[in-house]
């Protein structure tokens, strides 16, 4: 019971409390039944706060690892369906393509998540880093809580990957440019290195700066918030200064 007693003060005032209701309802399709678990999936880390019985800290952290697990396994049963002939490498670099932060930021904003995460500092900070994505995730691990895995596999399918995804596009749209340029090297007989080199910032608004060398010889930097982000924009960069083919 720590959720209900450490952020039943997240709304003051049954207005506030009525229109919250009414976003959740509009962006799950239904009514929620427990508004408390809803409230605390965007609630983001920087906003925390410590429940009065153990001190433990409070965020959409532990919600937003139940989302992604949910999403996952939505994802993965929904392309192996779709999909019949397809082996297992195409199918998780489709899954993986649809789930990754740059993706569920997009969709998060285009669904109206974006004005209902409560967050500590400023927003222009927060824009570069994953807090919208992680809320969809924590909302996911809300929704299914609150309504079940069947309800929560119809909110994935219908509204997110029939709304906002063109899996032809998706399909099409190969931006996994380590695996681009990795692939180069080999082809070419070249040693690829990547290493992060700087971190910047504070905690919840850190910033990676990745390196490519190629043959020992620096050939591009790239930056993103976390190290996966910036190996990608390091070597898109990489490819680009190498005139690869994409």
């Amino acid at each position: 019971m720590a959720v209900r007693t450490s952020i039943i003060e997240f709304f003051t005032g049954d207005s506030k409390l009525r229109d919250f209701r009414k976003s959740i309802e509009q962006i799950i399709g239904d009514r929620p039944t427990n508004d408390l678990l809803y409230q605390l999936a965007f609630r983001h880390t920087s906003a925390s706060k410590k429940t009065k019985i153990s001190g433990f800290k409070e965020s959409n952290e532990r919600l937003e690892y139940l989302g992604d697990s949910v999403l996952g396994m939505v994802i993965a049963e929904y392309l192996f369906k779709k999909y019949p002939f397809k082996d297992e490498g195409f199918l998780t670099e489709i899954r993986s393509r649809i789930v990754n932060r740059e993706s569920l930021n997009l969709v998060a904003r285009k669904i109206g998540l974006d004005k209902l995460v409560e967050f500590d500092g400023q927003r222009v900070a927060h824009q570069r880093t994953s807090m919208y994505g992680d809320a969809m995730e924590a909302l996911i691990g809300a929704i299914y809580l609150d309504k079940g895995f069947r309800f929560t596999k119809r909110f994935i399918v219908k509204k997110l990957i029939s709304n906002y995804y063109d899996l032809d596009e998706v399909i099409q749209n190969n931006t996994n440019y380590k695996s681009i340029i990795l692939s180069w090297a080999q082809a070419e007989g070249k040693k690829v290195d990547f290493e992060i080199v700087q971190e910047k910032g504070r905690h919840h608004s850190k910033e990676f700066i990745a390196q490519v060398s190629v043959d020992g010889e620096r050939v591009s930097e790239g930056g993103g918030w976390n190290k996966k982000k910036a190996e990608q924009d390091a070597a898109r960069r990489a490819c680009e200064a190498l005139l690869i083919e994409m």
